[in-house]
């Protein structure tokens, strides 16, 4: 059925009883028509305390009348965008997925974009299947859409199927890749053409509620770089340039959750009898963390702003689709470190930034000496390059031809880089694989991580962690790192089919899948690394 697209309900009409919403109750639940997935991008799960009592939207009703894990983990090393998202809906590991990094993410030049400039993507370094997948092989019906700011966000949640995904491109508009289709589909080009992002051309960003309701400081000169870092942030006027910079601004969450709700009634989604999916990727907590740090004011109003936009959402949803037949999960892809030197809510003193840059740059000189040859040294997106290395995210690997050809044993080599890591300031520990295969990992949780991103030395020749709040040196703040500040996440459940409450049994993000498998019933079509969470379905 060929449906009008639905607007969305007016947020200030809404943001007063959102809260009061109940969540719908049933001893034998049908099988669920929608699955709604939704991963806020570096959100922490201290937020929802911090600021709980200011949240009286879509996050306080998930919140409160979710089934909750306290104790809940991205489980495994690197942890950015594109591995925290590929665990998501797959209900495994990296080391499974095949998504370690963001570098060895989705980039894809054989997949260029539809109407829109920028880097192609696809899922072709993803292994294996999702939810999507396991849903398709019981019912060929199964429609599912997936939506973000990131091509990252919105492929990896949905693997390698080719059902209907898109990402924001610079110009303002969502788009696509060769992968799925050789054009947009009308009802994106229809969307498109409303020209949301330079509608917001002009529009300040100012404080939500007053100043007085935040308890952070305005003044904290490395946020942004020292650069306009106190409100109001002015917005670009001109709608080319509020384009460019929505993805820095809270609205950037708006015009994703636009785009859902639009492709939501445009693919009749939910509607039955098959189980849909709906997976939404909201990423301007990462890009407001990133820049201005999880203790900033600009944070804690962007966390504000986000539960408003989500009530609208779901009020919009359950408009449409009766609650009875939804079921949401809710978690994020990573946390987020505080800069390090700053007063935080964290017990981050003595935290360091750490940079190792001239180290890096010593050994890759002794080497290019001793005959390794190569292009020198550089530091190019984020990656250290060397003479015979790189080095990105705490990953050494090592360019083995090269050190054969000068008659270099890699073995050495090793121990060499990890006597200059473990002698910079806030490097805590540096590990070669096989001998975090020795330790205990129940109770080493970094050894785990670790290996749940990594299974040999190829990539991994060394792997190194900071000390718990440090981080590698950037001109923002950071993540990517094992440590439970990065690696904890909230992980929620609401619906009918589960039992709100709060849980402190330790939960990881790849035990979701299976979860939601058992509420949908479907069985998944291969071993996974999760686990169904059983005591909270009802």
């Amino acid at each position: 059925m060929n449906l009008k697209p639905f607007r969305l309900i007016s947020a200030l009409a809404l943001a007063g009883c959102a809260s009061t919403a109940s969540v719908p109750s049933s001893e034998t639940a049908a099988t669920p028509k929608l699955v709604l997935f939704i991963t806020v991008d570096a959100l922490r799960p201290d937020y929802f305390t911090r600021f709980g009592r200011q949240l009286n939207g879509g996050l306080a009703r998930l919140y409160n009348g979710g089934a909750v894990f306290t104790n809940g983990y991205q489980d495994h090393a690197i942890t950015e965008t594109a591995p925290g998202h590929s665990a998501t809906m797959s209900g495994r590991f990296p080391i499974r997925t095949g998504i370690s990094t963001n570098l060895l993410g989705v980039e894809d030049p054989n997949a260029p974009l539809i109407e829109a400039q920028g880097l192609g993507a696809s899922p072709h370094r993803f292994r294996g299947t999702t939810l999507t997948d396991w849903l398709t092989a019981k019912d060929p019906r199964t429609r599912a859409l997936s939506v973000s700011r990131k091509d990252r966000g919105a492929i990896l949640p949905i693997g390698r199927s080719k059902q209907p995904v898109f990402w924001y491109a610079s110009n303002g508009t969502f788009t696509t890749s060769t992968y799925y289709s050789g054009d947009l589909p009308a009802w994106v080009r229809e969307f498109n053409e409303r020209r949301l992002p330079a509608s917001y051309a002009g529009r300040d960003w100012n404080l939500l509620l007053p100043a007085r309701e935040y308890a952070e400081p305005d003044s904290v000169s490395i946020e942004s770089q020292g650069v306009r870092f106190t409100f109001p942030h002015v917005f670009p006027r001109s709608a080319d340039s509020a384009s460019w910079m929505l993805p820095d601004f809270p609205w950037m969450d708006e015009a994703t959750l636009a785009l859902a709700m639009h492709g939501l009634h445009s693919l009749n989604l939910g509607a039955g009898p098959q189980t849909d999916v709906l997976a939404i990727s909201l990423s301007a907590t990462d890009a407001i963390g990133h820049r201005y740090g999880p203790d900033s004011r600009e944070l804690h109003d962007q966390v504000l702003r986000l539960d408003r936009m989500l009530a609208v959402f779901l009020d919009s949803l359950f408009k449409v689709r009766n609650p009875a037949d939804v079921v949401i999960a809710l978690t994020a892809d990573h946390g987020m470190t505080p800069f390090p030197g700053v007063r935080s809510s964290d017990p981050n003193t003595g935290a360091r930034s750490v940079d190792p840059s001239a180290t890096l740059r010593e050994i890759s000189s002794s080497l290019a000496a001793r005959g390794v040859r190569g292009q020198g040294f550089r530091y190019v997106r984020g990656v250290y390059f060397g003479n015979g290395f790189q080095f990105d995210s705490g990953i050494l690997e090592l360019d083995r031809a090269a050190l054969r050809a000068a008659n270099i044993s890699a073995d050495s080599l090793v121990e060499q880089f990890r006597g200059a890591f473990l002698a910079l300031p806030g490097i805590t520990r540096a590990d070669r694989i096989p001998e975090l295969a020795r330790r205990d990992t129940v109770t080493d949780h970094i050894a785990r991580r670790w290996l749940h991103a990594f299974g040999d030395e190829e990539i991994a020749a060394l792997v190194v962690t900071p000390s718990p709040f440090s981080a590698w040196a950037a001109t923002y703040a950071m993540h990517g790192t094992p440590n439970d500040i990065d690696a904890r996440v909230p992980i929620i459940f609401y619906g009918p089919a589960f039992k709100p409450g709060r849980y402190t049994q330790f939960a990881r993000v790849v035990d979701m899948a299976p979860t939601l498998a058992e509420v949908v019933r479907v069985a998944p079509t291969e071993p996974l690394d999760g686990r169904v969470l059983s005591n909270v379905i009802r």
